[in-house]
């Protein structure tokens, strides 16, 4: 990985501000971020963003990309957290908790907008719209990790499945990576089973039974929804209009 420079996208231009799901940055809270960002890092797949037990100098929202977020014990067994996409905003436990409680990974090559995490208090005193909607993120990564939570602890193996694919697939409708039902979908079912709490063999016969009662297709990395309200009964949730989110 490298963090390049100069930067190559200037906020003001970022392909993110054009998608409905973000709201409206002020000119000068764009100044400010302007400002704030010091470079581009690039990832490929495979590679470390960040690493559970450091602390490193920098946060990152990400431009371009897929990751996913994970703990992991002694014996080597992980728990993924939740997936990583555009317009999501890491690194900001380090900055609170002094180090990493978690690692994240990226899943495809990827572009991160760089911020310096010794630089995070200027935005807290000059900007707390921004300190505001840095607080919004780390509220809905505690929901989502709420939903994980209830998926792992009360859901059954089918409602876990269908809940969080159909929650990735939701995600990606808003950052516009859909094309009309079809999302290319670039993790296994590894990580779906690491994701879910389940083994490889109980994911790939949950997934089979799906699949079979036509609620999705899920073939050579394409996922296609065929039935959303069927897929929502079976995740045992309810449509939630999106709220427009913050980008950092």
């Amino acid at each position: 990985m490298k963090i390049s420079a100069p930067r190559k996208t200037r906020c003001q231009h970022c392909p993110l501000k054009k998608m409905e799901v973000f709201r409206v940055v002020a000119a000068s809270e764009m100044e400010f971020i302007e400002s704030f960002k010091n470079g581009e890092l690039s990832a490929d797949t495979g590679a470390t963003i960040l690493a559970e037990g450091t602390s490193g100098p920098h946060m990152f929202t990400v431009l371009s990309g897929w990751a996913f977020r994970y703990k992991t014990l002694a014996d080597g067994r992980r728990q993924i957290l939740n997936f990583v996409l555009p317009g999501d905003f890491l690194g900001l436990q380090s900055s609170m908790m002094s180090e990493m409680q978690h690692s994240v990974e990226a899943l495809t090559p990827m572009v991160l907008c760089v911020f310096p995490r010794n630089k995070l208090w200027n935005l807290y005193s000059s900007h707390p719209s921004l300190a505001f909607d840095l607080t919004w993120l780390a509220s809905r990564s505690e929901r989502l990790l709420d939903e994980n939570l209830l998926s792992v602890g009360r859901r059954s193996a089918s409602e876990r499945a269908a809940f969080v694919l159909f929650d990735i697939f939701v995600r990606c409708r808003q950052l516009g990576l859909t094309n009309g039902n079809r999302v290319p979908f670039p993790f296994t079912q590894q990580h779906l089973a690491d994701s879910l709490g389940m083994s490889l063999v109980h994911t790939n016969k949950t997934l089979q039974k799906l699949i079979a009662r036509r609620l999705f297709k899920w073939k050579n990395g394409m996922f296609e929804l065929l039935d959303e309200k069927r897929m929502m009964d079976e995740a045992n949730i309810e449509s939630v209009p999106p709220a427009l989110r913050p980008l950092i």
